[in-house]
């Protein structure tokens, strides 16, 4: 008799329509293993229901793409038979939680999907953010998040080197923790998560299981609210030393053509890991629990199989390198275990203690998972235009914006990442994206995670747009090509229309985007959900994106201003005042008419950029973005510790050109003997461009009578997050 009370599904998060699915599909009623493994597999963050739709209409292909969404992680060509593997991830509620566990976990589980497909990891990224500076909360996640990041990276010593910060209260209630690791290898050591074998070992290898992180999927599948804290014990615990001896042993076992598959224990651990190696071989898989390595006593199936406990790789080995394997793992001091085989029932099977635990059908669990079209709405928008005071002070205003959440300098926060171990780091912090060289060969990779969140609230195609673009133009101002991105797009409940409306709209911004660009998806990830007593965070879909730089010798000579450059502006004047940096800053909320995206200028002004950095013509460069042109220009000259003065700027347009967060433009510098050369070449590609002044040693100049020094620039810039965080209140 089929006899479970709804009771035991909804604890499980399996609502009654999708009991009654399970029970048609078993056609008896599951056992309690069973009943978690449908609802970590049926999970927001496993399934994917509510996106798998919408997801398949990204643009993925290029001539550069290896392996695209649908794997551990993306792969791109650099050529010399070289390829980068690179992708995002969400830790978000975790580490509303714990912060400091879940953005070190978040951490160590980003470097798995790397390095489970052949590559070492070369670079760290983060794009994180928190509620008000001001909020009660927020000091204490900023805290351990930051920590829980630098210990994870540093322990294991992959550099940190770029990512980005910001503030809302839209995120009081749910920060979020988004990580990124690029790792680099060979195109003929790629390896993929297909099983395939009848008969084939199906190894465990790693770090013991534990009673940590159970349900953590099923958690980070759901909204918050005030009893949240209960969840703690859904959260994973890291050890960045154990990950590390895995690191080295994976990479050592891939040397020796011993692996068939191999997959990281991520979400939803033991189960995730064999139900998507059987399912992308279309065979079955068989589990004895009995041989799972443990750290605690009496484990049941149950546990086992839904526990998160990290560091912990599943494979499928070539039977006559089973001994070859157990010895590599020997020398390195990691748990090694031959846990199960491939069949060919196409089941999953889980036997513990000389019982059937569990016996699904894998097709129950990932090709017939529920999936979900929500419901979307028309959004009859009315543009809200800005209502700036007329009587703005420039120089108030400057020092105003400078010092605001999130325009300020983030140096409290990247000084605790290591970013020079490995010795390949190649530019300094806090610059538009990280540079690191490739070693023994000439060639280096640029990163950068991007988005906007007061633009994709405003208008969810423009921002996701723009968030592309801008990290496409972060990229470019380094001197590199943009090749790919990845993404990790962070919305509130999607059976909320309005919420499921913005998703779709960013889809289509991120596809437009990126087919213009030439600049595809080629891995991701969905975290819905992000919401606390129902008030969600804005919309934030942040972009990862990475570039190549041939030749490195470009770099010489180049990245820093020198006294008596020319600065020119690349694109048009800045007019665009509309949800912009300083409205927010003087209003305390922001319009809903974010600028435009010309994805076809971005384009051209973009390639026209990188030829003159590859030509040696610029100086430096920095994209025009957050704050505008002023905003640009300041962080390039406390950088340098120098100064500039602009060129006369008619009073009636002088905060709309300063502060005018116009698309597709560059603050760029030229020595004296190259202005010609730039000149020639910015006409000949029609661009638009302006000569806007020049640097000097140590002031801003603006107009004649607006003079601030470098050293009060400075400390504006830099004082806000220090003041905020030494504060014992």
């Amino acid at each position: 008799m089929i006899g479970k009370s709804m009771d035991i599904y909804e604890s499980h998060s399996i609502n009654r329509e999708e009991k009654e699915l399970l029970l048609n599909y078993m056609g008896r009623d599951p056992s309690h293993t069973e009943i978690g493994i449908f609802s970590v597999m049926w999970s927001e963050h496993c399934s994917y229901k509510s996106s798998r739709h919408w997801l398949k209409k990204l643009h993925t292909k290029g001539k550069q793409v290896i392996q695209g969404p649908g794997e551990n992680a993306g792969v791109i060509d650099i050529g010399d038979n070289q390829a980068i593997i690179f992708k995002m991830e969400s830790h978000n509620h975790p580490s509303f939680i714990e912060p400091y566990q879940g953005a070190a976990t978040g951490v160590g589980g980003i470097m798995r999907d790397i390095f489970t497909m052949g590559a070492r990891p070369i670079a760290l990224l983060n794009s994180i953010r928190f509620g008000e500076l001001a909020h009660s909360k927020t000091k204490f996640l900023l805290s351990g998040v930051v920590s829980g990041i630098g210990g994870y990276g540093n322990c294991v010593g992959i550099p940190t080197v770029a990512g980005e910060t910001g503030f809302d209260s839209s995120y009081n209630g749910n920060n979020l923790v988004n990580a990124m690791c690029v790792g680099l290898t060979t195109r003929d050591k790629i390896f993929y998560s297909k099983a395939s074998g009848i008969g084939n070992p199906v190894v465990y290898v790693g770090a013991k299981t534990g009673r940590d992180g159970i349900h953590g999927a099923t958690m980070a599948s759901g909204e918050f609210d005030d009893e949240s804290d209960k969840n703690r014990p859904t959260v994973q615990v890291g050890d960045p030393y154990a990950e590390k001896l895995l690191l080295e042993a994976c990479l050592e076992l891939m040397q020796k053509d011993a692996i068939i598959s191999i997959q990281d224990m991520g979400a939803a651990g033991l189960t995730s890991s064999s139900v998507e190696m059987a399912d992308k071989g279309r065979v079955g898989i068989e589990l004895n629990l009995d041989n799972i390595p443990t750290r605690q006593e009496n484990l049941t199936a149950y546990e086992m199989m839904l526990s998160e406990s990290q560091e912990r790789m599943l494979m499928v080995l070539k039977p006559e390198k089973t001994d070859i394997a157990k010895e590599v793992f020997k020398k390195w001091d990691v748990d090694f275990a031959i846990v199960g085989k491939i069949t060919e029932t196409n089941n999953i099977v889980v036997l513990h203690n000389g019982m059937i635990e569990a016996d699904i059908p894998i097709k129950f669990l990932t090709d017939n998972a529920p999936i979900y079209k929500r419901e979307t709405i028309s959004k009859n928008k009315q543009d809200q235009k800005s209502q700036l005071s007329s009587d703005i002070k420039i120089k108030e205003a400057i020092l105003r914006v400078l010092n605001s959440a999130n325009i300020c300098s983030k140096k409290w926060i990247w000084e605790q990442y290591d970013r020079t171990i490995m010795a390949n780091t190649l530019n300094e912090a806090g610059e538009d994206a990280g540079i690191v060289r490739i070693e023994n060969t000439e060639k280096a990779i640029a990163m950068s995670c991007d988005v906007t969140p007061r633009y994709c609230d405003a208008d969810a195609k423009k921002g996701a747009m723009q968030a592309v673009s801008e990290c496409w133009r972060n990229i470019i101002s380094m001197g590199a090509k943009p090749l790919a991105i990845t993404n990790c797009l962070n919305f509130g409940n999607p059976e909320k229309p309005e919420i499921m409306t913005d998703f779709v709209e960013t889809i289509n911004g991120i596809r437009d985007a990126s087919i213009v660009l030439d600049f595809p998806v080629v891995s991701g990830n969905v975290s819905l959900y992000n919401e606390t007593n129902g008030h969600p965070i804005k919309n934030t879909p942040t972009i990862g994106g990475v570039g190549l730089i041939k030749n490195i010798g470009i770099l010489e000579d180049f990245g820093s201003a020198n006294v008596g450059d020319s600065i020119y502006m690349i694109g048009k004047k800045g007019s665009h005042l509309d949800c912009s940096t300083l409205e927010e800053v003087y209003n305390n909320t922001s319009s809903n008419n974010p600028p435009e995206v010309d994805l076809n200028q971005e384009k051209i002004n973009g390639n026209c950029v990188l030829e003159l950095i590859q030509e040696k013509i610029i100086s430096s460069c920095h994209d025009i973005s957050d704050g505008g042109m002023i905003v640009a220009l300041c962080e390039l000259i406390i950088k340098d510790e120098i100064g500039a003065t602009l060129n006369k700027i008619a009073e009636d347009q002088l905060i709309r050109q300063l502060f005018g967060e116009d698309q597709s433009r560059y603050i760029i510098t030229i020595k004296p003997r190259f202005v010609s050369a730039f000149e020639n070449k910015i006409k000949k590609n029609g661009i638009d461009y302006e000569l806007i002044g020049n640097i000097t040693s140590s002031q801003l100049k603006i107009n004649d009578g607006i003079i601030i020094s470098n050293s009060e620039l400075k400390n504006s810039y830099e004082s806000l997050i220090p003041s905020i965080m030494s504060n014992k209140e």
